[in-house]
């Protein structure tokens, strides 16, 4: 057999691959219901209070409690049989989310919300690390960035149609409903992992003192800081996560508030700015190979900055959504590079250490850049707050240029 048809078998496997392919199903079904959530939370707090600050204030609650859980979850990853974790999560998850629409039959209940979002943010976090370290489970090193794109292009897909369905069914029945859309998509998720299977699961094992949990965190912590590409990603990424954080809840503010569209215009909107990310997914893998990671990232980081830079001044719906949309799909080549390289190049056996330091590390300021973004936005308006947002994007990709990112 030639090079040429080893080639196609391989990509052709990839699609057949039954553990991939159901992994990828679940996965995609339950972003579907995440885009009911991430329509239907903001708009239920603005609903109650009129409020961007208090969106922000929520998000920045969740984003504290991802941070706290980062620190920790890499340890149980690298542990625990990954698969167990991924299932564990989406069930704790489905009956966080469950207790929102029952709670609201008895009337708005805000308070809830802020121990849901920031409980359902930790668990999320928790997925997130295991899923990382899922993924060179499932395929051949060789093809990881290929996976992720297809993993991210799909999960995109089901973005476009999440908040489109969350926009008319919030208009129907309510955000309670739409957020019990997500609960059930969790539950879905679980059951579909049941049946999953990964190449070296973990061995759950227990951490027997606090002196071995540190140990273990160290060893994450050390690969992360000691590979000069990782490092600096690491950092640059940070500050991007500071200036961007918030950006969701100021996009759905301007559709709602400035520019006076529907709860069905601002899932229009969302839908229509999640084809960037299915466009971004697609072309990543190829972008990469043509032009390398560093040009690849940066460039990625420096249209990302111009888009946001965009939104603010843009005045029609059309505009919003088309430059919300370059936001995404170059946020997605960037994200995509970045993951796939850290799988590339970290051992199996720290993946997940590696991942909770660098999230952990990334998501930091996340929350505070969040509340200062919505407070901004609220205070002196959203087209000052997204000109400065997009502009220190813009210096974190020419930081890029001189850093061993350039060179990764």
């Amino acid at each position: 057999m030639t090079a040429r048809a080893d080639e196609v078998g391989e990509r052709s496997a990839l699609w057949r691959d039954r553990n991939f392919a159901i992994f990828w199903s679940a996965q995609t079904l339950s972003v579907l219901g995440d885009g009911f959530a991430s329509l239907a939370v903001p708009l239920l707090v603005l609903q109650v209070t009129g409020s961007v600050a208090l969106m922000g204030l929520l998000t920045a609650a969740a984003g504290v409690a991802a941070v706290a859980t980062a620190v920790f979850a890499g340890v149980l990853v690298d542990r625990a049989d990954r698969r167990r974790v991924l299932i564990g999560c989406d069930l704790v998850r489905a009956v966080l989310f469950t207790a929102i629409p029952v709670a609201w039959w008895w009337g708005p209940q805000l308070w809830l919300l802020y121990l849901v979002l920031p409980a359902s943010a930790a668990v999320g976090m928790l997925f997130r690390v295991a899923y990382v370290a899922a993924v060179p489970g499932l395929v051949d090193v060789r093809r990881i960035t290929e996976a992720n794109g297809k993993l991210s292009a799909s999960y995109a897909v089901a973005a476009v149609g999440g908040p489109l369905l969350a926009g008319v069914v919030a208009a129907a029945f309510g955000y309670a409903t739409a957020i019990a859309v997500n609960a059930a998509s969790f539950a879905v998720s679980a059951a579909a992992l049941m049946v999953v299977r990964l190449r070296q699961e973990r061995v759950a094992r227990a951490v027997t003192s606090l002196a071995q949990l540190r140990d273990e965190l160290l060893d994450g912590a050390r690969f992360l800081w000691r590979h000069p590409v990782l490092r600096s990603l690491t950092w640059l990424l940070s500050a991007f996560l500071f200036l961007t954080y918030g950006l969701d809840d100021v996009l759905i503010y301007h559709v709602r508030h400035n520019l006076a569209g529907s709860e069905r215009t601002v899932g229009l909107v969302l839908g229509i700015a999640a084809v960037g990310t299915v466009l971004g997914s697609l072309v990543v893998a190829p972008l990469r190979r043509r032009f390398g990671f560093g040009a690849t990232w940066s460039g990625s980081i420096g249209l990302a900055g111009l888009a946001v830079a965009g939104v603010g001044a843009a005045r029609s719906l059309p505009m919003v959504a088309s430059l919300a949309a370059a936001y995404l799909g170059a946020v997605a080549v960037g994200a995509i590079c970045s993951l796939s390289l850290r799988q590339e190049v970290t051992p199996n056996h720290l993946l997940g250490r590696v991942t909770s330091v660098f999230w952990a590390t990334h998501y930091a300021f996340g929350p505070l850049g969040a509340a200062i973004v919505t407070w901004g936005a609220e205070a002196y308006g959203v087209a000052l707050v997204c000109a400065l947002a997009g502009g220190g994007c813009l210096l974190v990709a020419l930081a890029a240029l001189v850093t061993p990112v350039n060179r990764g």
